[in-house]
């Protein structure tokens, strides 16, 4: 019955993700072969935390989004952060609600917050929405 309901949760976090991002980022298929059930753990938590308001969640997917971006960029996690603000670019996120959110950042880290990764998401974003206006 375990091996079961490990599994099943593997399954729902492997559709979590690919439903979110278009697919399982490299971390957590590591995560995924290593340790399956942390991953399903995770996956459960995920799929709970990323539901949109017509499953039950209180806020759009756009607005959590932005907000894995500014949490990443607070503890200076860049690479998720940058999957983040295009996933929140996607959802129809704009540049200048990306820069606003930035700033609170800057607000509760500090200057260093923007010089550490903030810019960097912020350099990512823009390149992704000029691509975007580009194709």
């Amino acid at each position: 019955m375990a091996d079961e309901v490990l599994e099943a949760a593997v399954a729902r976090g492997i559709a979590n993700f690919e439903a979110t991002t278009g697919r399982v980022p490299d971390a957590f298929r590591l995560l995924l072969q290593h340790a399956p059930g942390a991953f399903a753990g995770y996956g459960l938590l995920r799929e709970a935390a990323m539901r949109a308001p017509d499953q039950g969640g209180a806020l759009d997917i756009k607005t959590k989004e932005l907000i894995l971006v500014l949490l990443d960029v607070l503890v200076g996690a860049v690479d998720g952060a940058k999957v983040h603000a295009g996933n929140a670019l996607r959802q129809g996120l704009t540049l200048p609600e990306l820069a606003e959110g930035l700033v609170q950042c800057i607000l509760v880290g500090g200057i260093t917050t923007w010089n550490r990764a903030g810019r960097q998401v912020m350099e990512h974003a823009a390149a992704l929405a000029e691509a975007r206006h580009q194709t």
